[in-house]
């Protein structure tokens, strides 16, 4: 007999985690963590009964889990700092300040049709080099406190 023990509170922890580490934004979004979680487990559930094999059912269920959260603002902002930053900030500071300057980055995001595979594309090298003139810029008028 195969296995079968994904469940809701499988892919709400997965989801959360998730979201911890690259939507930081939407961390308290607790209705669409569960509605998600609730979706991939039935998906998950649907695919086991149709007779697919464990890994199967899991894509699918991650399908439904992480639709429209491959691409993160956050993670593109980090990455920027992360890179090209590395001087101004403490290791421990790149987190927070990319907390802090995302909502102000909106502007430069807004140019772009930020799709699942975006960061494949070449217009995530023209955001990456505007996010990084934009950060330069906002750092040389206001700090980075």
């Amino acid at each position: 007999m195969r296995k079968h023990n994904q469940d809701y509170s499988y892919y709400q922890l997965k989801l959360q985690d998730h979201i911890d580490s690259s939507f930081p934004e939407r961390s308290g979004d607790n209705k669409f963590i569960e509605q998600r979680a609730k979706w991939a487990a039935n998906a998950y559930e649907g695919a086991f009964r149709a007779g697919n094999v464990n890994d199967e059912c899991n894509r699918i269920a991650d399908c439904i889990l992480y639709e429209g959260l491959y691409f993160s603002r956050f993670d593109a902002v980090f990455e920027v700092l992360t890179y090209e930053f590395s001087d101004v900030f403490d290791e421990l500071d790149f987190r927070d300040f990319a907390l802090k300057i995302l909502p102000k980055c909106e502007e430069c995001f807004s140019h772009y049709e930020l799709t699942d595979d975006f960061a494949y594309t070449t217009d995530y090298d023209l955001l990456y080099t505007e996010l990084t003139g934009f950060i330069a810029i906002w750092i040389e008028q206001n700090g980075i406190r």
